[in-house]
């Protein structure tokens, strides 16, 4: 499928900087762990990361209404730029006791993060028709989970011949590179109205969301979703191969890598039957949902790695089947231009609930057991393909 010069821009930047980010936070996670041999500081990245995106989701409404959205979205990226190329700088004199500055540059790049993915999903439906709009949001996922999977391994093997410092040099420039791209976008028109007060600027997404029955229902199956997703994250799928599965680190790595390439699946088959998915949009949100729910719950009851390899690659598949026509719907049940803040609304209920639930169920995990979080993680998302299936009529593109 050909697609038009902008969303190549958006598509080839983006990409760029989502390189950038891994590679990124792999070099800091390296170098806290080198440094302080602390896996708790190593673990407080994802958790500075998490609180920064929230808070950045929050206000980046303020922002879209003094700068025009491509600027903010090569801005955002410039911005990494320059903090990378001062992180460079200041990494040789890196000590123990200013190793806490890392975390001051990791906060203010995770700020910038939240501003800029509101705007990247904002922006897709103003370059693409809307006949093509699933196919769109398929290559977007595709090429994003390709390099979620690929720069993980990629990174910390550079590590092998590059000194993370260099990694950082490297990562400063694949942002300057990005930034570049995304300044040769086409305006986008967004022009929202700039004769309220700051608290009605913040909360003009959230008053969208509140007021749309489509939305609301959408919010409440993502906030269930996102709390059944933090299984998925290393620290507890760690535990899980060593308590349940008795397998060694490998194992741990085998399942990540499995749920990834299911999720490049998942966002495959998108793409390749868009045009019979899009006449069903409900019905494959429900799918997706439900399959999830009952894979997820094999998973946890399985003894056998190779079984919890293939649990693992149709979970992140299902979880793609339900996610694409989602955001598809998203993007069409309102007017382009209050996508922006709904987007910032999506991602600070996002963020912010993945925030708590990540330490909830870790919790959970040591009070319950490490099969019993699994368990109730299949529960959640049964309850998501309930809403979806109720919400069936509602569950369609409108715009």
């Amino acid at each position: 499928m050909k697609m038009n010069r902008n969303f190549n821009l958006l598509l080839t930047g983006q990409s760029l900087a989502n390189i950038g980010d891994v590679l990124y936070i792999v070099s800091i996670i390296y170098i806290i762990f080198e440094l302080t041999g602390s896996a708790t500081a190593a673990a407080f990245v994802p958790f500075t990361i998490t609180s920064s995106m929230f808070i950045s989701n929050s206000l980046t409404p303020l922002l879209m209404q003094r700068f025009n959205l491509k600027w903010l979205l090569a801005g955002s990226q410039m911005g990494k730029t320059i903090l990378l190329t001062g992180l460079a700088f200041f990494l040789p004199q890196l000590s123990m006791a200013n190793f806490y500055g890392l975390f001051l540059v990791i906060s203010l790049v995770a700020l910038l993060d939240g501003c800029a993915n509101p705007v990247t999903q904002s922006l897709i439906p103003n370059y693409v028709k809307s006949d093509w709009l699933l196919k769109a949001n398929g290559i977007t996922e595709t090429v994003t989970q390709l390099i979620q999977t690929a720069i993980w391994f990629v990174g910390s093997s550079l590590l092998i011949w590059l000194a993370a410092n260099e990694l950082v040099w490297l990562t400063a420039a694949l942002f300057l590179v990005s930034s570049l791209l995304l300044s040769f976008l086409d305006t986008v028109d967004f022009t929202p109205s700039s004769n309220h007060g700051k608290w009605k600027q913040i909360s003009q997404g959230w008053k969208t969301v509140s007021t749309s029955p489509v939305l609301k229902r959408i919010v409440w199956m993502d906030v269930l979703e996102t709390i059944a997703g933090t299984v998925w994250i290393a620290a507890i799928l760690y535990v899980f191969v060593s308590d349940a599965l008795f397998a060694d680190e490998k194992w741990w790595g085998f399942i990540n890598g499995t749920f990834f390439l299911g999720l490049i699946a998942g966002s495959l088959f998108c793409l390749r039957f868009s045009n019979w998915i899009e006449q069903k949009l409900s019905q494959f949100i429900f799918l997706g949902a439900i399959s999830s729910s009952l894979v997820t719950i094999f998973f946890g009851l399985t003894s056998l790695p190779t079984l919890a390899l293939f649990f693992s690659f149709l979970v992140g598949a299902s979880s793609q089947i339900k996610n694409i026509p989602q955001q598809m719907v998203i993007q069409t049940s309102v007017p382009k231009a209050q996508l922006p803040t709904v987007f910032t609304t999506l991602g600070a209920i996002g963020t912010g609930t993945f925030g708590i639930a990540s330490l909830l169920m870790g919790v959970l995990a040591d009070a319950f057991g490490i099969r019993e979080v699994f368990i109730l993680s299949g529960i959640l998302l049964s309850i998501v393909s309930l809403i979806a299936y109720k919400g069936r009529i509602l569950l369609w593109r409108t715009v």
